[in-house]
């Protein structure tokens, strides 16, 4: 069975050409791990992120579980240089991953240590993940995290957003905000969108899919890459780095390119970069590390 119901057309998204189940095997990222197998890959991931989120709370200046909103699962977890004033310094969001339906804040501290260690306060950002919460309400959560920092840090120097994977796709819907409603304009300098998938539809003939329940309508609602080309860069020389690993899917890897066409043709300060031997979960493990290319990059950037 062809996901599309028949031959594809010309022009059409590869994916649409696919068997059922070659789809489900192209958006399962811990069946393209190479140095691991899928279960332990997915292991190390969720082993390594608490590692990392233990070390954060125990070495740098905190406050946890700050709430942004009123629901349960609104609340973020932010991280001080141990020197620094908390107001006049760069500060970088992160969007965990787990296909908006796994993961948590209390588990993706990936890279406190390496950019605190730079003076940048780092906010982890907890969100609703299904089936309690619907992805329109994790996008709204997304949004009003961003607008919670913006307000209570606003002689910040700076806000750069990264997500990984889901959060990547959380990350670059914010391209997209209308932040008039939020009554706060915040001050964004960058954005960092890792692994992501940026075009839903494929999502909805997934096994992704029971427990996000998307119709079409909600996945070409919530598709940046359908959306970011009918808006209008807010800054356009605001950057935006689009980043895959090597060992990505196919799929992961058309997703991150079309979307970098789609940004440059857009007007947006665009960038690609293909991350050399790692995959879907190293891709963002590696931040733990000061060194790892992806760190220097997000520092670079920073900082520049």
């Amino acid at each position: 069975m062809e996901v599309s119901g028949g031959a594809g057309l010309p022009g059409e998204a590869p994916w649409k050409k696919m068997s059922a189940e070659e789809l489900e095997h192209q958006y399962l990222p811990s069946r393209w791990a190479v140095r691991l197998g899928a279960e332990e890959a997915l292991r190390t991931y969720s082993q390594i992120g608490i590692e990392a989120t233990v070390r954060a709370r125990a070495t740098w200046k905190s406050l946890l579980h700050v709430p942004y909103g009123d629901g349960d699962g609104e609340r973020v977890d932010i991280y001080f240089p141990n020197k620094a004033a908390e107001g006049g310094l760069p500060f970088f969001l992160f969007f965990h991953g787990g296909y908006w339906q796994n993961g948590s804040k209390d588990q993706s501290a990936f890279m406190v240590d390496p950019l605190a260690a730079q003076g940048v306060a780092v906010v982890i950002v907890g969100y609703d993940i299904a089936p309690k919460g619907t992805l329109d309400q994790m996008v709204d959560q997304v949004t009003r995290s961003v607008a919670f920092v913006q307000k209570r840090y606003p002689s910040n120097e700076g806000i750069y957003l990264c997500g990984h994977s889901a959060g990547a796709h959380l990350a670059a819907m914010m391209l997209l905000a209308d932040w008039t409603k939020h009554g706060v304009t915040p001050n964004l300098k960058g954005f960092f969108l890792v692994s992501g998938v940026f075009d839903l539809e494929p999502m909805v003939y997934t096994s992704q899919n029971v427990a996000l329940q998307l119709t079409l309508e909600d996945a070409r609602r919530n598709s940046p890459q359908l959306k970011v080309a009918q808006v209008q860069p807010a800054d356009p020389a605001c950057p935006v780095l689009v980043v895959v690993g090597q060992f990505d899917s196919p799929e992961f890897h058309r997703q991150s390119w079309e979307f970098y066409q789609t940004l440059c043709q857009g007007g947006w300060k665009a960038s690609f970069e293909k991350l050399r031997d790692v995959d879907h979960f190293e891709i963002i493990e590696i931040v733990t590390q000061k060194d790892s290319t992806l760190t220097q990059i997000i520092l670079k950037t920073i900082f520049q």
